[in-house]
């Protein structure tokens, strides 16, 4: 029996021992060396040549992650370490770094329950570490920490024993900062990391060795001796005495939880079911038995195989051949196959049972965020999925052959599926194609993977996507129906920053509002009583609120006034981009008695109208997306940095100084951005590292406000000015 055949029969026999499992996700800065490090565990696991690891870059097998050297989509593997006298199953998932593909991340922690946090000993803790580190607490997942590269702060930067302690405390103190500001409550001081207790190690990944305490302890290797094997060039000696993988997986099983710890304390943050129920209980216990219940947290297409889905089983288990139920879409389907990962195949099982990542073939309805359950037996959805940055670039597609447009629509549709976080918008009317993404580079990458399933595209310049919102007050307005015999009068408002904030992070949750959670989390952001327990809708961080008293038939209309209102601030009267920021208030209501006069006919227009006018008369504004962009300069080179920050109507936030080295923070609209990267490689002459990460919207400058309005108007085919609020309410 081959060695690969031996692994795939012991990874199907531990697949039933849920306190032998470890769900893991490798997280970081971009080139912190995430894949390098994945890599050498599964060297240490026996799957790959450890004379390969970290140039062989295993899970990168995508042609564009091994040309541009970057890890673009999170890759899934399964493998097997024994520690002390038990073996154990790993199901490991390396995400990428890179600002553009933060969704992978967050789908990745859905269904992992550990994470290890990849830090590089020059850079520090980066902003895309604290991005990562943030999604993966949001998750309930717990995190432990890798300080890679050690050998370069001893070989290069030529650190003495007390300033390498010194910088690996800074390091420690920022990242247990953050798990006190995310981790759940009960659980903020167990999981802060330690030196002392193994969950911090150090190492280097290219070089393939790592310590931590416990293996000081039990080699009596300590970091002196680790000096001179670095500067004596004996580090393949050293890898040979304290392998990475052995020392990386034993903190993994040490430290990380197993499903059967896990899934206690996450189904409930994840999962809004009843957890006295049969499937809130297998989920809790990890019951192989129980109803079944699997999160979707990625979707690929697979040239021969079809869609493959990845999901994480919390509850039952997974069959092939059997029929299961999308509870969202409400699709069925009988899947093909089952199976788990094996970094670019897939082993087919026969069944998955609770606490592992599974791949299913042949889920046609399945995407990212989907729960699935038994054909026959409805449960309640996981929670959605909330990426923390929104698409903030558009280009225009199209088809370089007439002939090849239905197949463009259909690989939209499939590139849309295959990431949630791509916005696909297929107008059929006007044949216009629009992707938004998270950056140029995301969508560099998107176009060239339509390109490569057979259709040849071309694409326009890059577009921002802007928003619209208020900056007064207005109303009461009146919006009559086109029968004139229904009327609605609001008033509008901006929303209050707090709560614009707490929809933003998520802690009010976005939805039409069931029962009466929210009114107390309202009322402890400052909004007034009698408006909190009023509250209707939450759409587009904005509110709707009814504040009539006792109009008949209202309840009746009530669906069709929200899907009114969210219709309207998906493509406001300024532009016809989407409105946020706003608080709508309904004071009264003239409705008419016959339920014939008062349909979607009369009711959708009469509320989108008054919603428009109203936001005319308000001082409405655009508001751009801005990116915080972070450079890394050596001194002599820092005042032509900034000023090509400053040339693109940048703002310098902070600047701080380490050695010859300076750290300039700043802001810059995301329209400002294109081409940055050529620019500021010859500003500092090739010497500087940069980095960029989201940082919502602000208000777009006043002298700019017009130009820009028109432009978007203009591209869109509308007339050259907004109309005025007379438009609407005349």
């Amino acid at each position: 029996m081959s060695r690969r055949d031996k692994m795939i029969s012991k990874i199907k026999e531990l697949m039933y021992q849920p306190t032998y499992i470890r769900n893991i996700g490798i997280v970081a800065h971009i080139d912190h060396g995430k894949t390098t490090l994945s890599d050498n565990l599964l060297a240490g696991a026996g799957m790959i040549s450890s004379e390969l690891a970290g140039d062989q870059r295993f899970l990168d097998f995508d042609e564009q992650e091994q040309a541009r050297g970057i890890t673009i989509d999170a890759a899934n593997v399964s493998m097997v370490h024994k520690y002390e006298d038990n073996e154990y199953l790993i199901n490991l998932i390396d995400t990428p770094g890179h600002v553009d593909f933060g969704g992978d991340v967050t789908r990745a922690m859905r269904a992992v329950d550990g994470a290890v946090v990849v830090v590089c000993a020059v850079e520090g803790i980066m902003p895309q570490t604290e991005t990562v580190l943030r999604q993966a607490l949001k998750e309930n997942v717990r995190p432990v920490l890798f300080i890679n590269k050690v050998d370069r702060l001893i070989n290069e930067l030529k650190l003495d024993p007390v300033e390498l302690q010194n910088r690996f405390v800074k390091t420690i103190a920022s990242a247990n900062k953050l798990i006190k500001n995310m981790a759940p409550k009960e659980l903020r001081d167990k999981w802060q990391v330690r030196v002392e207790d193994g969950s911090v190690a150090f190492g280097s990944a290219y070089h393939n060795w790592a310590i931590n305490v416990p293996i000081m302890q039990e080699t009596g290797i300590n970091f002196n001796d680790i000096i001179n094997y670095c500067k004596d060039e004996k580090q393949k000696e050293l890898a040979d005495k304290v392998p990475l993988a052995d020392v990386l997986l034993g903190m993994v099983v040490e430290h990380l939880p197993s499903p059967d710890e896990s899934q206690a304390y996450r189904v409930p943050t994840i999962w809004p079911g009843d957890l006295d129920s049969e499937e809130g209980q297998a989920m809790l216990n990890t019951d192989p038995d129980g109803p079944l219940a699997v999160m979707i947290t990625d979707v690929s297409i697979d040239k021969h195989a079809g869609e493959i889905a990845t999901g994480r089983v919390y509850g039952g288990t997974i069959e092939k051949g059997t029929e299961i139920f999308f509870v969202g879409s409400h699709g069925k389907n009988r899947i093909q196959q089952v199976g788990v990962y094996f970094g670019p195949e897939r082993v087919n099982t026969d069944k998955v049972p609770a606490g592992n990542i599974v791949a299913i073939t042949g889920a046609r309805n399945a995407v990212a965020g989907e729960t699935v359950c038994n054909e026959g037996r409805k449960i309640e959805a996981f929670e959605g999925l909330e990426h923390i940055s929104e698409p903030v670039v558009t280009v225009a597609v199209e088809a370089k052959n007439t002939k090849d447009l239905p197949k463009l629509i259909e690989v939209l549709r499939q590139v849309g599926k295959e990431d949630p976080t791509v916005k696909v918008e297929i107008n059929e009317e006007t044949g216009e194609h629009l992707i938004s993404g998270m950056g140029e580079l995301h969508l560099e990458i998107i176009a060239y993977r339509i390109n490569e399933k057979g259709v040849e595209i071309e694409t326009s310049e890059p577009i921002v996507v802007y928003r619209e919102t208020i900056a007064g007050t207005a109303g009461p307005v009146e919006g009559k129906s086109p029968n004139k015999h229904n009327k609605f009068y609001i008033e509008i408002e901006p929303l209050e920053d707090e709560i614009f904030q707490a929809i933003q992070n998520g802690d009010i949750k976005e939805g039409r509002v069931k029962g009466k959670d929210l009114n107390a989390k309202l009322m402890e952001l400052g909004l007034e009583k009698d408006q909190a327990r009023k509250v209707w809708d939450v759409y587009s961080r904005s509110l709707f609120i009814n504040l009539t008293r006792g109009i008949q038939y209202l309840d009746e209309i009530k669906e069709l006034l929200m899907e009114g209102f969210e219709s309207a601030l998906d493509d406001g009267p300024i532009a016809k981009e989407k409105v946020m920021g706003i608080k709508i208030k309904l004071m009264d209501a003239k409705i008419h008695e016959d339920a014939v006069h008062r349909g979607p006919a009369q009711v959708l227009p009469a509320i989108r109208k008054a919603v428009y006018g109203s936001l005319m008369m308000a001082d409405p504004t655009l508001l751009e997306p801005i990116q915080k962009v972070f450079i890394n300069v050596p001194q002599d080179y820092m005042g032509s940095s900034t000023r090509e920050v400053q040339n693109r109507r940048g703002q310098i936030v902070d600047m701080s100084q380490e050695g010859d080295m300076a750290t300039v923070e700043s802001k810059v609209p995301v329209a400002e951005m294109f081409g940055f990267a050529g620019d500021i490689r010859s500003a500092a002459e090739g010497r500087c590292l940069w980095s960029t990460e989201n940082a919502g919207f602000e208000r777009l400058p006043r002298e700019l406000q017009k130009l820009i309005i028109r432009e978007i108007r203009d591209r869109k085919g509308l007339s050259p000015e907004p109309y005025g609020p007379d438009h609407y309410i005349g």
